[in-house]
């Protein structure tokens, strides 16, 4: 259930982060309610999850796997590339995400 949680957080950090952009420099009345429901929901769940996962290994892979997600998002809603490092470095954080997972850290 712990991770299931986490997953949350992120699902819901992603979210707040798309309605940030969306909320266009909060003039957008809408989107703001979605930042603040997504980052409540996202430290909402991040905290329940915390209970039974180490706060290093949890924040790592919510942080990481949030900027991953939201990454992703900005391409294909709002149609913004990377470069040849951006990839590199989203290559590096799934694989810190999968050693953190692996060494038993959590």
């Amino acid at each position: 259930m712990p991770w299931f949680l986490l997953v949350l957080a992120i699902v819901s950090e992603v979210f707040g982060t798309i309605m940030l952009k969306s909320s266009d420099g909060f003039t957008k009345w809408l989107p703001i309610v979605g930042v603040v429901a997504g980052y409540g929901l996202s430290f909402l769940f991040l905290g329940f999850a915390l209970k039974d996962i180490g706060v290093g290994v949890a924040y790592a892979i919510w942080s990481g796997l949030g900027t991953i997600g939201i990454v992703i998002a900005g391409y294909w809603l709002f149609n913004e590339q990377l470069n040849t490092w951006g990839y590199v470095g989203i290559a590096m954080i799934i694989g810190g995400v999968i050693v953190l997972n692996v060494s038993g850290a959590h």
